[in-house]
């Protein structure tokens, strides 16, 4: 038998540093995950460098290695990639950011750099569109909201670049940044000028919005600033169908892989509930892979949590959300017809509440696979694994060649 499907589920962050907390383990080590560990003896384990060893990787240039698009060659910054799970339609030479909603107080300290975690921005976002004019660089601009906290800020026009700073200090207590050149050129130049002013006239929206007093009155920190990072500008992507010759959908709460999907062309697809916290409704996601596979070849599923946990340090919580999601993955245990693919994008240790470059573990399980003796689904486990240790960009061609799709390399 051979399957000629894939899914390819990626538990973002999910890789951990032994904790004290949890008695020198990791979160998921010290998760009960019986789901995991069934298809891990019905596979072959092993661990990954999702980009290289010692390599600490963003979300966007993990998903891209995986998805076998060399970050180091489509790589510009993470805003495109924003913009486009957004809803933007990025078209190359636009340039893009992702953005926090965040709060500032009067003295203009930042207080809070995701808003209390606020959800549910549009109005706060349109009321930006509609009031800020950057007419007077000739450009365009178009703002939209992401998950929770989250935005983006696509810009249009003739004579700008990306290489450009962000107006984010990366922590609670000093004011923002002023935008600045990176790159001595009149066209980034232009561009940072172009991002001090958005700011300064999106602020004053933010400050009299109704939202905000209204935060404020309920003891909520308002979201009265936007910080804008990553800048980047919008490249050419081979498509997904043409690259391999499958065609796919994108399953995923976080804007960013969203983005990514949507700029190889992969189908993205709406799951109600999803929002890329311990609260998500990820068994939807789950259902709804399925449902994709029956008219899919490939479908690909980000589940984000436990990378949030990770980053607030919370190794408890993380562990716990590992345990909410085995759960939710029984039903792939019947799944015909699929090679299935789960494996962390990074490791997020809550030891240092950040990204690490420590490799992350991975599965793959379907017919045609020669199973290992790895019967646990953890970082210690997989390493002894019959994959041994790889990096992200072969994941796509193992499952190629898995269901046989694979180029002969010589006569």
């Amino acid at each position: 038998m051979t399957a000629n499907k894939i899914l390819f589920i990626v538990l973002d962050g999910i890789s951990d540093r032994p904790n004290p907390v949890l008695g020198g383990t990791t979160p998921l080590a010290a998760a009960r995950t019986p789901v995991l560990d069934k298809l891990a003896a019905e596979g072959i384990c092993g661990i990954m460098d999702t980009i290289a060893p010692g390599i600490r990787p963003g979300s966007d240039t993990a998903h891209l290695a995986l998805l076998g698009y060399d970050p180091y060659k489509y790589y510009t910054g993470r805003g495109p990639l924003e913009c486009e799970g957004s809803g933007i339609h990025m078209e190359p030479g636009m340039i893009g950011f992702r953005c926090n909603y965040a709060t500032v107080s009067k003295e203009g300290e930042v207080l809070d750099r995701r808003a209390g975690r606020i959800h549910d921005t549009a109005a706060l976002s349109n009321a930006i569109q509609d009031g800020v004019d950057l007419s007077k660089f000739g450009v365009e601009f178009t703002f939209r909201s992401g998950a929770g906290h989250r935005a983006a800020l696509a810009l249009r026009g003739e004579g700008i670049g990306h290489c450009v700073s962000s107006n984010d200090p990366k922590k609670e207590g000093v004011p923002p940044l002023v935008v600045s050149a990176v790159r001595k050129a009149a066209n980034h130049e232009k561009t940072a000028a172009v991002c001090n002013e958005f700011v300064k006239q999106s602020t004053k929206i933010l400050f009299d919005h109704p939202i905000n007093l209204e935060r404020i009155r309920k003891g909520l920190n308002p979201a009265n600033i936007v910080l804008m990072r990553g800048a980047g500008e919008m490249g050419h992507f081979e498509t997904f169908e043409k690259k391999y010759g499958l065609k796919g959908s994108v399953i995923s709460a976080a804007s960013l892989i969203t983005g990514i999907g949507r700029a190889v062309g992969l189908t993205p697809v709406t799951v109600p509930g999803i929002t890329g916290s311990i609260d998500s409704n990820i068994s939807g996601k789950i259902a709804a892979a399925q449902k994709e596979l029956e008219t899919k070849d490939f479908v690909l599923v980000n589940i984000k949590g436990a990378d949030e946990s990770g980053h607030d340090g919370l190794a408890e919580q993380k562990r716990d959300f590992i345990v909410k999601i085995d759960a939710v993955l029984e039903p792939l245990l019947a799944l015909q017809d699929t090679i299935i693919i789960i494996c962390g994008d990074h490791s997020t240790p809550c030891t240092i509440k950040d990204h690490s470059a420590d490799p992350v573990p991975v599965i793959i399980r379907g017919d045609g696979v020669r199973r290992d003796d790895v019967v646990r689904f953890d970082e210690y486990t997989c390493a002894q694994g019959g994959l041994c240790r790889i990096t992200g960009t072969a994941i796509m061609p193992i499952a190629l060649d898995l269901i046989d799709r694979a180029h002969k390399f010589g006569a």
